[in-house]
């Protein structure tokens, strides 16, 4: 027994909830407490899911045209596939989201497997 109150091998965990938990958990309820009187239909409200939206859109985009690592070997029709078919399957099952990705993902692997 070495006496430390915490095991060598829990540091990296610790380090994970101290450095990356915590300080995103705080602004979370810090977020929550000052929105809690805003009315869902407020302008304020309005311009934040446009923000997340574009947000959302830059990083599909991104993904999309400069992709790394394994999306990298999926050509480009491959790719464009996969977000048009989950979108056709977004709006056809009416808005079942676990849908759409289910079949994005589908499309990607197999133009992924295609492209070997």
């Amino acid at each position: 027994m070495s006496g430390a109150v915490i095991p060598v091998e829990l540091w990296p965990y610790l380090t994970i909830v101290l450095a990356g938990f915590l300080p995103t958990e705080i602004w979370r309820w810090l977020a929550v407490l000052a929105a809690r009187d805003l009315k869902e239909d407020s302008p304020f409200l309005h311009w934040v899911r446009l923000v997340a939206t574009a947000l959302l859109m830059a990083v599909v985009a991104k993904l999309l045209l400069h992709p790394t690592g394994a999306l990298a070997s999926v050509p480009l029709w491959g790719r464009l596939s996969a977000v048009l078919g989950g979108i056709a399957v977004l709006f056809a099952t009416r808005r079942s989201v676990i849908s759409a990705v289910l079949t994005g993902e589908v499309i990607l692997i197999s133009a992924g497997m295609l492209a070997r």
